[in-house]
């Protein structure tokens, strides 16, 4: 069974409710039919009905929820949540109700209200409009000071890693962390690592040095938030900073940094930016043939994940499945 069929598998184990808010596209309808079709979640689509119906012609979505937030018997109740949410900036009420005719806050206040488990938005989106509203008005879980993203990295005849699982973070979200929130980028991943792939994280802090090698700003960044993350998850099997190549294969991991229990065995690759991380993610996909699952977002209150605008049906479905899971934590 691949990473995948284990996840939509257990996600049919105990059924979480997932809102896509992007029903102008068929894309979403498709998956939308493809997840109740398999019993991977149960699905609220925000819309209006006729349209969405009259998209989804020839498709079976008869099991999916449909709300159109204008008509919704709860749509004052959202704009009022979402105004006693921002008032402190500055919004009126009359600007929280049309906020809440956007899909995308009002998908997010479902799952702030409880009504849905997680949210997955992104094919017509943007990822700032996907994570702003979240961060609004879900936020981040007590302990995390930031939200970040990671790919889940599936190399086919790769004998690194958790047969050839890695976690790489973040490659999605925040463009330069400084050294605490690389350490917390570092922390989220491995606990993101240990749900989703269900295998102990070994954590690999990278940087162009090992063990000193190099000295510069960029290495020194990278050592402090090695450092950090140690202090702040001293069980963690965690270290930096490492090369790559150090960091994946055994016999150069203990050339380089003797003694490491890390070095050589690393299955989550924490990058010093986005960068790195996004460059590393796209080049592992295209020239190693991997399956990259992501961006998957961690660190927020509930779970709400971004897709590729350039996502297929197929790929929605995988991350409807993941957001489930994240959900059942």
């Amino acid at each position: 069974m691949n990473f995948l069929e284990s996840i939509c598998e257990r996600a049919k184990k105990d059924l979480k409710t997932i809102v896509l808010p992007e029903s102008e596209d068929i894309r979403t309808i498709k998956a939308a039919a493809l997840v109740q079709e398999r019993g991977i979640a149960n699905i609220i689509l925000v819309g209006e009905e006729d349209k969405i119906n009259e998209m989804a012609e020839g498709l079976d979505i008869s099991k999916c929820k449909i709300i159109n937030p204008t008509t919704y018997e709860k749509f004052e109740e959202y704009a009022q949540a979402f105004y006693e949410l921002r008032k402190s900036k500055g919004i009126t009420i009359e600007q929280a109700r049309e906020t809440m005719k956007d899909y995308v806050y009002f998908a997010t206040m479902m799952v702030k209200m409880g009504e849905a488990d997680g949210m997955v938005s992104g094919a017509v989106h943007s990822t700032a409009d996907t994570v702003r509203p979240a961060l609004q008005i879900l936020k981040t879980k007590p302990g995390v000071k930031m939200a970040s993203a990671f790919f889940v990295m599936v190399v086919p005849d790769c004998e690194y890693g958790a047969n050839g699982v890695f976690v790489y973070a973040d490659s999605g979200v925040v463009e330069n962390p400084d050294a605490n929130g690389l350490a917390d980028i570092a922390i989220e991943s491995a606990n993101s690592f240990k749900q989703l792939v269900q295998e102990e994280p070994i954590v690999a802090m990278l940087s162009y040095s090992t063990y000193g090698s190099a000295k510069s700003e960029l290495t020194e960044k990278v050592i402090e938030a090695t450092k950090i993350a140690k202090e702040k998850a001293p069980e963690l099997l965690l270290d930096g900073e490492l090369q790559a190549d150090a960091a994946l294969v055994p016999e150069i991991g203990q050339k380089k940094a003797p003694g490491s229990k890390i070095a050589g065995y690393a299955n989550v690759l924490i990058f010093p930016d986005l960068n790195c991380g996004n460059i590393a993610y796209k080049l592992t996909q295209r020239l190693a043939k991997a399956e990259a699952y992501g961006p998957i977002l961690q660190g927020l209150a509930k779970p709400v994940n971004d897709l590729s605008r350039g996502c297929s049906a197929e790929d929605i479905v995988g991350v409807v499945a993941i957001t489930c899971v994240q959900a059942q934590k």
